[in-house]
């Protein structure tokens, strides 16, 4: 595994919080202690027109995560001191949390990241700078220059995502068969 990498914690309320907000693109949400006040879930649900979903009280649904990310980026630039976040979901999901909340101001004390839900990687083309969203292995093509890219295990936290570079750059047109990425 490579050292940029990174390593999750499971989700658990940092109780010397003053006020949690977890934010999700997962259909699940955690259980949390009921004893617990001043807890707030947002979520992405995609619902059927005229579906209500089951929402708790304390529960507020975005229709997408750019919606939800905007409203993000609103709610924590005038967050109170004490405020932890929780971001639960795919990593370019919860890095992309993670980064609106430190140009907010959140220290890296302050946010908690927990990945979940199916292991796709967000992929950079290192070559025209296109980003891929959900790959769920290590070799995809470029929608952008048409490279074959090799998905390396170099995860960088700025740009939420994996550096794909040409994987036939040295043997042009030999392409290895792809495999799926296991944990």
């Amino acid at each position: 595994m490579s050292k940029s990498r990174p390593i999750y914690a499971p989700f658990k309320l940092d109780l010397a919080g003053k006020a949690h907000l977890i934010v999700t693109n997962q259909p699940e949400v955690p259980e949390l202690e009921a004893a617990l006040a001043n807890i707030e879930i947002w979520t992405v649900q995609t619902i059927a027109p005229g579906v209500q979903a089951p929402i708790r009280d304390n529960t507020r649904a975005f229709r997408a995560v750019p919606e939800l990310f905007t409203h993000l980026a609103h709610r924590l630039s005038r967050a109170a001191t004490g405020l932890r976040l929780y971001a639960i979901g795919t990593e370019s999901f919860i890095w992309d949390a993670h980064n609106i909340a430190m140009a907010a101001g959140l220290s890296a004390t302050e946010i908690h990241l927990t990945q979940s839900g199916p292991l796709v990687r967000r992929v950079i083309c290192t070559h025209c700078k296109t980003t891929i969203e959900d790959v769920p292995q290590n070799i995809v093509t470029c929608p952008g220059c048409g490279a074959a890219l090799f998905v390396r295990d170099h995860f960088s936290r700025r740009l939420a995502g994996f550096m794909g570079v040409k994987v036939d750059a040295e043997t042009p047109g030999q392409i290895p068969a792809a495999e799926v990425f296991v944990s």
